[in-house]
């Protein structure tokens, strides 16, 4: 199975992109392709809402690097949505791609499995991404594969001592 991993931290190396590594790790050992983007240094647009995408076949008016993360997704089976969470949401990063998603809508999405991976540097904060990424599996009909939350890393790199990386090595190697 191919796997894309949209990390939606602007963090270098830091504990979003710890757990992306992690479950990339052990995906690979299973048998796994794995592709992760580090969509924070990307330089992607907002979406403009015009429906251009609608009249060529998926195609986005603007020509930024929305057009990469789609080639990606074109021939991958799963999606991991990984992201850091800042003011009670997935950064603004990764929610700028998933809007841009809407380009797939004419066309539909090539993947029917996804997950997800939430870390925060506080607890009781993972509500309204939860509920955004629940809307779109269920919307979309996509198979959650799991939900993974990570509360109280405060710092840069604690995450490499924290045991919930028991839980993303454990959901890779489910699949």
């Amino acid at each position: 199975m191919k796997i894309t991993i949209l990390n939606g931290s602007p963090r270098h190396n830091g504990n979003t992109q710890i757990m992306a590594d992690t479950f990339s790790e052990t995906a690979r050992e299973n048998g796994h392709t794995v592709n992760i983007l580090n969509i924070a240094n990307m330089n992607i647009r907002g979406c403009l809402g015009c429906k251009y995408c609608y009249s060529h076949g998926g195609k986005c008016v603007q020509d930024d690097d929305m057009e990469n993360v789609l080639a990606e997704l074109s021939d991958t089976d799963m999606v991991v949505f990984a992201s850091p969470v800042y003011w009670f949401d997935m950064t603004a990063q990764l929610k700028t791609v998933i809007d841009r998603l809407y380009a797939c809508g004419s066309t539909g999405f090539h993947f029917n499995k996804t997950a997800l991976l939430l870390d925060a540097g506080a607890d009781h904060v993972f509500d309204a991404a939860i509920a955004q990424y629940k809307g779109m599996t269920a919307y979309l009909k996509w198979e959650d594969k799991g939900i993974i939350t990570v509360p109280n890393m405060l710092d840069k790199g604690s995450m490499k001592a924290c045991p919930k990386l028991e839980d993303i090595r454990k959901l890779a190697a489910s699949l």
